[in-house]
């Protein structure tokens, strides 16, 4: 009889043992899927803030470009020299 009982309770043990891992097996894979879709998320941000410094190098080019232009339009001319 008692050993009966100690099967029984090894038996319902295991189930209980193995029906709680299965949850937690459910919660890490769930938690990998957040985990790439974090880092999928983080690199699309990368992206854009990668376009933004393009974007920013080009105007600050484009920027730097008009001031020499009227930089040199301001400018006075040299005077031709003199024809003798």
């Amino acid at each position: 009889m008692r050993k009966t009982l100690a099967i029984a309770l090894m038996l319902t043990a295991s189930l209980g043992l193995a029906a709680c891992d299965k949850k937690s097996e459910d919660k890490a894979q769930d938690a990998n899927q957040h985990a790439e879709q974090a880092q999928q998320k983080m690199n699309e941000a990368q992206d854009k803030v990668n376009d933004a410094a393009k974007e920013n190098a080009e105007a600050a080019k484009d920027q730097a470009e008009s001031n020499a232009a009227a930089a040199k339009e301001a400018a006075p001319a040299a005077p031709e020299a003199p024809k003798n």
